[in-house]
């Protein structure tokens, strides 16, 4: 039958090739056949067919010539509220009569450029392009035939997207000031010139300069100081540019054990590092599934309220919120989903950013997988539930239905676009489904040898479902249809192949949440006890419509307004506003001025606008919008606006 396994790779069909929307790029070869059950990342096939998706984020020529490393020395300047000083780049020509390396740039001060050539480092020839406001300007470098570096002395913008500096007053000691960046998806450029696509992977070091009393951090080994002083930093792994990170405070460490520790400012330090005190359990767990750990040590910085994310994978660093802290370990899958980027994003890469399930629904996948493996099937189906809901509901609200694809359409306005729950949980719920076709068995060791087929490479949404065939299609035909793939990949909205996750705990809420709202029991006397926090969000998130006397009823028995459980706090203020209560509605203003992940904020901004509130929800954000970070202004401008 005609399907996308490339089982003799000697020819695509054209269906193929429109489903795909790829080129191929290369000979093709014919796969060995292993048993599927016993895949092994010694007898994966590789095919040698590789395809291609044009980022169109991105001016550079990364196919003619590619960054390879980048050496940063820079100067922290809190007073400008800049990064000063220069980076040199090491370049490779892919094709021999190339002489212009293209780089992204935004709101960048370019003051020099040199190349290096057999006389020493020599002024070159450059011009900038038109700005455009999402994508910046190309960097036009002639480097002519021979040159293999070239230095670039700069400084950023006090307003660069991919940086927030946050001044004492905006921290928790109040003492000293913070900066912190944030590049996925594409504002490493607006820390330095760089080919900014996850297609280019490259290594950097970097040498820091930073007010006394400071701690700079990045997502790198922490080398300490050299003899003048500046802080070091190595990258040796090939990352792309959207994993360089760089955090500076009053930052202190604690160990967990010996590769992996917290940093966090003082006042939560002791309470991060007991919250993620399981992160070595889930090392293992994600180790013995997919292969080992490679990128040395594993730490987590706990930044201030602003980061706009729950959590960010730069390597060896994660970047959390600190509204994980719950005191309870009850959001830590948070922390299992971080560390699982090691393998899935980090380690295998999404090419361009239509293929973000590559990063964000394989990483998913894998973290429910580590919470079963923890704490058991019955947790692990919770959170399955609760993220079909939400998926259901982003499928709903989506812009376009194209952006409800796996595969994203070309004519993305912003990269932004491609981080929706679709790339999460409909990519988690694409392998969940692959999972219960192939079974565990075979669809596990299938997985481990892709991770180590495509280590430290970037891969298209193509690339993997070549690799599918090759490796476990090939030996189990009957087992999925061209048909349910086209559906999954290219299809919109949500397969009627899509597991149903049933939870059990949740069916017992729903029974009581039904008993309480009809009057049959008071609110005292539902069965909470003993409730995790995901079953407390199942209860909030399905409530009706409910009257003054109700939501009171809920507020004086379980004292929700005002709850120290980001994510408690963040359902029932939900509630509070489609629902009127008045009595939440200083908390809620308090909750928006402390917290600024995006993942609550943006949505309590949209409920206030849409019941009726716009003109407390453009108050607050007036007070609230300096201490948010610049992707996260920018979000909420956008929401109000509508």
């Amino acid at each position: 039958m005609t399907n996308f396994r490339l089982a003799t790779f000697t020819l695509l069909t054209a269906t193929t090739l429109t489903l795909a929307a790829c080129s191929p790029q290369s000979s093709k070869t014919s796969p060995t056949q292993a048993s599927g059950a016993e895949a092994s990342v010694a007898t994966a096939v590789i095919p040698t067919e590789r395809f291609f998706t044009a980022d169109q984020f991105t001016y550079a020529n990364y196919q003619d010539i590619v960054v390879k490393h980048a050496a940063l020395d820079l100067t922290v300047d809190f007073d400008r509220k800049v990064l000063d000083g220069a980076v040199t780049i090491r370049f490779e020509r892919l094709k021999p009569d190339v002489q212009t390396l293209t780089l992204d740039t935004k709101d960048l001060t370019i003051k020099a450029v040199e190349l290096k050539t057999d006389q020493g480092w020599t002024p070159a020839t450059y011009a900038m392009g038109e700005a455009d406001t999402v994508l910046g300007s190309a960097m036009n470098i002639t480097v002519g035939a021979e040159a293999t570096q070239v230095k670039i002395t700069y400084e950023t913008s006090p307003k660069a997207e991919g940086l927030q500096w946050l001044s004492p007053e905006q921290t928790a000691g109040k003492k000293k000031p913070y900066l912190f960046s944030q590049a996925q998806a594409l504002y490493a450029r607006t820390m330095l010139p760089v080919q900014d696509t996850p297609a280019v992977r490259m290594t950097y070091e970097a040498s820091l300069r930073v007010p006394e009393g400071l701690l700079p951090l990045m997502s790198a080994s922490q080398d300490g100081q050299d003899a003048d002083g500046n802080w070091t930093f190595s990258m040796p792994q090939p990352i792309p540019s959207y994993l360089i990170a760089i955090a500076v405070g009053d930052i202190k460490f604690k160990a967990i054990n010996d590769t992996i520790g917290v940093y966090a400012e003082d006042y939560i330090l002791e309470a991060s590092a007991e919250e993620f005190a399981q992160t070595p359990e889930m090392e293992v767990a994600n180790t013995e599934l997919y292969g080992p750990y490679r990128w040395g040590r594993y730490d987590l910085l706990v930044l201030p309220p602003s980061f706009p994310f729950g959590g960010m994978e730069n390597p060896r660093l994660s970047f959390m919120t600190p509204t994980l802290i719950a005191g309870d370990k009850s959001l830590t899958n948070v922390v299992a989903h971080e560390l699982a980027h090691s393998w899935s994003g980090n380690l295998v890469t999404n090419s361009n950013w239509r293929d973000a399930w590559l990063n964000e629904g394989f990483t998913s996948y894998v973290e429910n997988r580590v919470m079963e493996d923890l704490y058991g099937e019955g947790r692990a189906v919770m959170e399955q539930s609760l993220d079909m809901e939400g998926l259901k509901r982003a499928i709903s609200e989506a812009k376009r239905p194209e952006l409800t694809q796996l595969k994203l359409p070309d004519d993305m306005a912003h990269p932004d676009d491609a981080f929706t729950l679709v790339s999460y949980i409909k990519g988690a719920n694409f392998l969940f489904f692959l999972e219960d076709r192939f079974g565990r068995e075979a669809f596990d060791p299938f997985l481990k040898s892709y991770f180590n087929a495509y280590a430290f490479q970037s891969v298209t949404t193509e690339d993997f479902l070549a690799f599918m065939d090759a490796n476990i299609r090939v030996d189990f035909p009957d087992a999925v249809t061209d048909a349910e793939i086209r559906e999954w990949v290219y299809g919109q909205g949500l397969p009627a192949t899509a597991r149903n996750p049933q939870s059990d705990a949740f069916d017992k809420v729903a029974a009581a949440s039904a008993l309480w709202v009809s009057g049959d029991i008071t609110a005292a006397e539902l069965p909470s006890t003993d409730w995790s926090t995901h079953e407390w969000l199942q209860f909030l998130n399905g409530l009706p419509a409910l009257t003054p006397a109700q939501m009171t009823e809920l507020d004086e028995t379980y004292n929700l307004t005002g709850t120290q459980n980001a994510e408690t706090a963040f359902a029932w203020y939900m509630q509070a506003i489609k629902n009127g209560y008045a009595p939440a509605m200083p908390a809620l203003e308090e909750f928006l001025m402390s917290v600024g992940r995006g993942k609550f904020i943006y949505r309590l901004y949209g409920a206030l606008k849409d019941n009726g509130q716009a003109d407390m929800a453009g108050r607050i954000f007036a007070k609230a919008k300096a201490g948010y970070h610049p992707i996260a202004q920018r979000r909420i401008d956008d929401i109000l606006a509508k």
